[in-house]
């Protein structure tokens, strides 16, 4: 047994120091990025931005809102392959390729042969391989099966928490790894099996050791707010993937229901009768993909050997995407004013942290 006695920080821990800059206007900066990989030789100029792969946010019409903004989706597993290739075939007609869309898929034999049959309509050819444990020996081998069959696909797998194993599965063919276990919004991980680490903590060793080997990585969980995405990036993450922050929106999957709730006035109908005021709201599900109900949905039940490792929650029903998007966007502009980054690229190396016990005067709530 041994116990690391270096302080592990999240997000909610720094702030970042402001400094002197030459930028005079947040359409200064430019959080377009020119992306170039490892081992796929594609170029791809975007804003690292990813809806999660989560059947809540990693919908068809979630990608399409992230698109129009120059941003990614990893579309859940779940479709069918019918409809996967459909999607691809109208989305190349609207958007004119697929180059911010992911494919996912776990790491059994079916997972692949699905993943095999989408790559071959050569309509799409980034890849999110998505795996609760990135250190268990299938994720390697599985990362070295598709490397091998598709060389020229871009790869997103993880996750994992460490420098050493960001850097094995970049040599063994990965070019964006995924990294962070326990930080979502809708994950019990941490409290069901004690196992995480902060996000901040670890994003900052994680792209560390991926750029070392000419890797990059991809800060999946733990953003609540513009800001989260902000210090991930200045972090060192090429890429931050949002799933809770992206959740309850149109575009967003997930059942819609209906409360009424009495607001506590009395409407007066005449001189003799009176009623409760109510109000209808609208909410969405929201549930992480370890959840006992995402298993009950989507694979049949929860196995006697598995536990429940996420949460259902209903999230008030947030409209469309687009004005949480342009919110997230204009953080990070912002963001780059104050510490005079004029690209996305130079955020790392214009941050300096503060360590904080406190980042927000909360008196009048949390918004």
């Amino acid at each position: 047994m041994r116990i690391y006695d270096d302080v592990q920080l999240d997000y909610c821990d720094v702030l970042l120091r402001p400094k002197r800059s030459a930028l005079a206007s947040r359409s200064d900066v430019d959080v377009l990025r020119e992306y170039n990989f490892k081992w796929c030789p594609r170029t791809i100029k975007a804003t690292g931005i990813i809806a999660s792969n989560m059947f809540t946010t990693g919908t068809f019409e979630m990608a399409r809102a992230m698109q129009k903004e120059h941003l990614f989706c990893a579309i859940h597993k779940h479709y069918k392959v019918e409809e996967v290739i459909r999607f691809l075939r109208k989305n190349k007609k609207e958007f004119g390729s697929n180059e911010l869309v992911f494919i996912s898929t776990g790491v059994s034999d079916m997972d692949y042969e699905k993943v095999n049959q989408i790559l071959q309509t050569k309509l799409v050819a980034n890849i999110c391989i998505d795996v609760a444990n990135g250190y268990s020996p299938y994720l390697l081998n599985f990362v070295r099966k598709v490397r091998t069959a598709w060389p020229k696909a871009l790869i997103l797998a993880g996750n994992v928490v460490t420098g050493d194993m960001c850097e094995d599965l970049i040599l063994n063919g990965v070019d964006i790894v995924k990294v962070g276990i326990g930080p979502g919004s809708v994950c019990t991980t941490r409290k069901l099996t004690g196992v995480g680490r902060p996000q901040f903590s670890t994003v900052i060793e994680c792209a560390d050791a991926a750029h070392g080997v000419g890797g990059m990585i991809c800060a999946d969980g733990g953003c609540t707010v513009p800001g989260d995405v902000c210090k991930s990036f200045c972090a060192g993450a090429d890429f931050v993937m949002l799933g809770g922050m992206l959740a309850g929106h149109a575009e967003s999957g997930g059942e819609m229901t209906t409360k009424i709730f009495q607001t506590g006035e009395v409407n007066i109908i005449d001189d003799k009768h009176c009623e409760l005021a109510l109000v209808e709201k609208q909410y969405k599900k929201f549930y992480g993909m370890s959840s006992a109900y995402a298993q009950e949905r989507h694979y049949g039940g929860l196995k006697k050997y598995r536990a429940s490792e996420g949460k259902l929650v209903e999230l008030p029903f947030r409209g469309p995407v687009e004005p949480t998007l342009l919110a997230i966007l204009g953080g990070i502009r912002s963001c780059m004013t104050y510490i005079g980054a004029k690209r996305l690229k130079d955020m790392p190396k214009c941050s300096t942290f503060y360590r904080v016990n406190r980042q927000l005067n909360t008196i009048f709530g949390n918004e």
